[in-house]
């Protein structure tokens, strides 16, 4: 990975130490443009990936995209097809829906950041399988470790369990906050999930349970008990 944002830093620090200062000054904009710098590095990193299978039925790679200095991040679990047509994560069906979880709360879809454990579609929308996962992981690693938000929601068994290294059920995990690395992470239904079983009311009405949770640890403010998603 290119480190000119690390050398950058480096002389920052020097810079600050012999003006005599003890404390490190680090104004917002200097933190969001590195934070920028940092995932431009990843993507760049990354290239036109060939390191696993998945790369020979892409159009695109999908990074993801936001707001480099979000306190909220959500994580899916793969490109679908109008992703992979675009290059933008969640701008499909369920991407609208997600769209709408995220207004629900408060804020706009520009101020949070969106990603997926993989980079590439998996074929027919099947699962990405493990050693895909395990190719791909390190850059969405890279990239949590860039943004630095304040809480994680995982959206989905696949993102769910590849962050929190378990195989329990959304159902028997969502609802209540888990850690990945020091990060909050709260995990809830995948909004394709959501969309399959609109008849049922209840999937969507635990959804936004859990965002409502987030929401509090955000210090935003939560509507009132009757609103649902």
């Amino acid at each position: 990975m290119p480190l000119h944002w690390l050398e950058q830093a480096r002389n920052y620090l020097e810079f600050q130490m012999n003006l005599g200062f003890t404390d490190v000054l680090m104004p917002t904009r200097v933190q969001m443009n590195s934070r920028q710098s940092v995932l431009d590095s990843i993507r760049a990193e990354i290239g036109d990936c060939t390191r696993c299978a998945l790369h020979k039925s892409r159009i695109n790679i999908v990074f993801g995209e936001g707001n480099p200095n979000a306190g909220l991040m959500l994580i899916g679990e793969g490109p679908g097809a109008e992703e992979d047509r675009q290059g933008r994560p969640f701008v499909g069906r369920a991407g609208q829906l997600l769209t709408r979880m995220i207004k629900a709360m408060g804020l706009d879809r520009a101020e949070v950041y969106i990603a997926n454990v993989v980079k590439c579609r998996p074929p027919d929308n099947r699962d990405p399988e493990s050693p895909e996962i395990r190719t791909c992981f390190p850059f969405l690693e890279a990239q949590i470790g860039a943004v630095r938000p304040e809480v994680i929601v995982t959206l989905g068994r696949i993102a769910t369990g590849t962050l929190l290294e378990t195989r329990g059920s959304i159902s028997s995990l969502r609802g209540r906050f888990h850690e990945h690395k020091g990060v909050p992470v709260m995990p809830t239904y995948h909004p394709s999930f959501l969309l399959r079983t609109e008849h049922d009311r209840q999937y969507k009405k635990e959804a936004w349970t859990d965002l409502q949770q987030v929401m509090v640890s955000l210090g935003l403010s939560v509507p009132g008990s009757g609103e649902t998603l």
